[in-house]
């Protein structure tokens, strides 16, 4: 445990930004989910909101610092790849 005012006060930051991230992360994970079931159900229209949703929830992660961009990228790929076979 850490004895200086400042490290104290890391601690509980870091604390707070990691259950931040988690929450963020599950978020999307869920959202991911979601694009994949309605893949799965042979839905194309439900697919295609999901597939918006999901490459922006991907995007936002990118800008937060969750998902680097190369990650993020062959994410939306897959993603785009998976809904033009359903067409």
């Amino acid at each position: 445990m850490p004895n200086i005012k400042s490290a104290k006060k890391r601690v509980r930051v870091i604390q707070a930004k990691t259950l931040q991230n988690q929450m963020f992360r599950s978020q999307m994970r869920t959202v991911i989910k979601k694009y994949d079931a309605a893949l799965a159900a042979g839905d194309k229209e439900q697919a295609c909101a999901a597939y918006k949703l999901a490459v922006k929830k991907i995007d936002q992660a990118v800008a937060h610092g969750i998902l680097h961009k190369n990650n993020a990228a062959r994410k939306k790929s897959r993603f785009t790849v998976k809904l033009n076979k359903m067409a």
